[in-house]
Parts: C-alpha cells; sequence; structure tokens
C-alpha cells in the first residue's frame, strides 16, 4: 500500500512539475511577444518623430507614462492613416498634447461658504 501512494504521490508531482513548467514556459514566450512589439513601436516612432519630438515624448514618460504610451498610439495611428506624414515636429506632438489636456482636464473650483 506504501509502494502505491509514494507512486501515486510521485505522479502527482511530475504532474505539477509539467504544469509549472509549461506555465513558465507560455510566460516567457508572452513576454517575448511583448518585447517585440514594443521594439517595433520604437522603432515606428524613431522613424516618424523629429529628435525635438521624440525627447518630448520620453521626458513625458517620464512624468506621466499614460499619457506618453496613448500619444504615441495616436501618432502611429495618424501616420498608419495617412493622416500625418512624417516626420512629426515637436509642434505637432505640443498640438495633440494641447488637445489631450484639455479633454482630460477640469478645473476644480472650491468655494466655501460661510454661515
Amino acid at each position: 500500500m506504501s509502494e502505491a501512494y509514494d507512486e501515486e504521490l510521485e505522479m502527482i508531482k511530475r504532474r505539477k512539475l509539467l504544469e509549472l513548467q509549461r506555465r513558465l514556459q507560455e510566460e516567457e514566450r508572452i513576454r517575448r511577444e511583448r518585447e517585440a512589439i514594443e521594439i517595433q513601436r520604437q522603432e515606428i516612432l524613431r522613424r516618424i518623430l523629429t529628435p525635438k519630438a521624440r525627447e518630448r515624448l520620453n521626458n513625458l514618460k517620464l512624468v506621466r507614462p499614460d499619457v506618453a504610451r496613448f500619444v504615441e498610439d495616436q501618432l502611429i495611428a495618424l501616420v498608419q492613416s495617412g493622416r500625418v506624414k512624417p516626420p512629426i515636429t515637436d509642434e505637432v506632438v505640443k498640438a495633440i498634447l494641447q488637445q489631450v489636456y484639455e479633454q482630460t482636464h477640469r478645473d476644480i473650483k472650491i468655494r466655501i461658504i460661510r454661515r
């Protein structure tokens, strides 16, 4: 009985180990795919942006990575759709940032009413 129990336990351990290995391989594959996509995005941005515009986006990434990512996606989409021709200048990036700011910014007003 002890031998059968040991064999069953060993089989369970092997299955768990195989499952863990498969999961790790899948995570590694996904990580490599994401990395390749990011490299591709950066290459596209390098080709379509002037150095000054690229510098502005890199500075924005330090402060607001979510906004920078959104603007990068918008710029890539604009170029791919043919609505904007490369190279994209710093002025164009500033205009897009201004539009994003206007759409997302809310004025907060606090009124104090004394009684």
